[in-house]
């Protein structure tokens, strides 16, 4: 008769791997017997030294690579990772090499409190065969153990990761959303604000885009001649492709408007803003898309709101009719040092000439200064220096937000190194007619071939007009 198993011979689950209480273990298999004496039969098998010759790895811990070569090699059934704690291990296929483990403990049984060295070591006959070694067992579980806390944590972060992409998501949708919205409360605030008025002629539409820009002011002269004068006349022309440019048309230039001889500036006062719109584009043979008329004395409002802005001239003044007072060199200017520097001309070696070639610096040392970084990220002052502008603005009746805007770009690319600036030709400076008083004498042909080329932007970038061709 066979010899009843011993206590000792029916702990076949090692301590360490002992299932959590109330949970009952499916008994190993028989305990192998040697076909030697039955006294031997219930003892153990001894652990011998780990061979990685006579060792068949479990084709569930193999590398990828080589799976399929390893479940060949071996008849051993694949370990799959387990999908819950309470997985019943899988039944090996009797057969022969079949020594592999017959239940995998929980991940969280692989923790130990102690030394590496104090583990207690599972039974050679329990968890490898004849063939087995205790330190491969070892290897496979802690494998596994790493491999299912990795999923674990894998599966964990996966959640909160779309919830980061979600939240992610959602917040860049909100500021777009503000930003549209900001941008239409902003354009309309701007639209409602425009003093509109009829400037437009039935001209027909040319290439380029083309604006008039105007500036009128008190007199800075004593004089009995009252009401409405434009002294500042320029003419900003931005093409498909090549530089922009800011030409200047002198206010003393000599019109002829239906057989009566007038300076340019006291055209719209005396027949209209129409008429004086139709003599630009007969000097220039462009169509005017858009017309913007400032008043100067709101430039001195525009100019404190800015915080003041960089001028420059080369001569000392003191000039009784504008009030200017200035050192030769660069200097920062408030606004009614600004207003002062864009009036005076008699102090002024050039005159008007002079005056016109600083009123283009003052107005693009107003553009510049408002399209910096220091005044776009400064909320209450970009909202101040838009009421002052606005306030001092008079635009045409087609005029919006955009065609503001882009007359302000384009200001700032003539203004620049790659644009155009300068004034018109003209034949004579003191042309005198009766009744008119000294004029200026344009010269129709040069000017006609300078705002052409200007139109198809093919003119080089600098300075352009008589005046520069004298000073040159």
């Amino acid at each position: 008769m066979a010899q009843e198993p011993s206590e000792a011979d029916q702990q076949i689950n090692p301590p360490s791997f002992t299932p959590p209480a109330g949970r009952r273990t499916r008994p190993s298999g028989p305990i192998p017997r040697s076909s030697g004496s039955s006294s031997s039969a219930s003892q153990y098998q001894p652990s011998r030294t780990f061979d990685h010759a006579d060792q068949a790895v479990p084709a569930s811990f193999a590398p990828p690579a080589s799976r399929r070569a390893s479940q060949q090699r071996s008849s051993a059934p694949s370990f799959s990772p387990r999908t819950s704690r309470k997985q019943t291990p899988a039944t090996p296929t009797a057969g022969a090499g079949s020594d592999v483990p017959q239940s995998i403990p929980p991940a969280r049984a692989r923790r130990s409190t102690g030394s590496s060295r104090n583990v207690v070591r599972p039974a050679t006959s329990s968890l490898v065969g004849t063939n087995g070694n205790q330190s491969l067992n070892s290897l496979a579980n802690s494998r596994f153990a790493a491999h299912g806390s990795g999923s674990a944590q894998l599966a964990q972060s996966l959640p909160h990761t779309h919830r980061i992409r979600k939240i992610v998501i959602s917040f860049i949708a909100a500021l777009l959303a503000a930003a549209v919205i900001a941008v239409y409360c902003a354009w309309g605030w701007v639209d409602s604000r425009l003093n509109k008025t009829d400037w437009l002629t039935d001209t027909a539409n040319t290439s380029a885009a083309t604006w008039l820009i105007l500036g009128s002011d008190e007199r800075d002269e004593p004089s009995d001649i009252t009401g409405f004068r434009t002294d500042t006349i320029l003419v900003l022309t931005k093409p498909k492709s090549g530089p922009s440019s800011l030409i200047s048309i002198p206010r003393d230039s000599l019109m002829n408007v239906d057989g009566q001889y007038m300076k340019i500036n006291a055209v719209a006062q005396t027949l209209g803003r129409k008429a004086l719109v139709q003599q630009v584009e007969n000097i220039t043979g462009q169509k005017i898309d858009h017309v913007a008329q400032i008043k100067f004395g709101g430039l001195q409002q525009i100019v404190d709101a800015l915080g003041g802005i960089r001028l420059c001239y080369d001569e000392d003044v003191q000039d009784a009719y504008s009030g200017l007072n200035w050192q030769s060199g660069c200097h920062d200017a408030d606004g009614a040092t600004a207003l002062a520097f864009s009036r005076m001309r008699y102090s002024d070696a050039n005159g008007d000439f002079g005056r016109n070639e600083r009123q283009r610096q003052v107005i693009a040392a107003v553009i510049q200064k408002a399209s910096s970084k220091e005044t776009l990220t400064n909320p209450k002052k970009v909202l101040t220096v838009a009421e002052s502008g606005l306030a001092a603005l008079t635009v045409d009746e087609d005029a919006s937000p955009m065609s503001l805007m882009s007359m302000a770009l384009a200001f700032k690319d003539a203004t620049g190194s790659k644009g155009v600036s300068g004034s018109v030709y003209w034949s004579d400076a003191d042309y005198y007619v009766d009744g008119v008083g000294s004029s200026v004498l344009l010269d129709d042909q040069k000017n006609s071939e300078l705002f052409a080329q200007l139109a198809q932007g093919t003119h080089a970038a600098g300075t352009v007009g008589t005046l520069a061709e004298a000073q040159s």
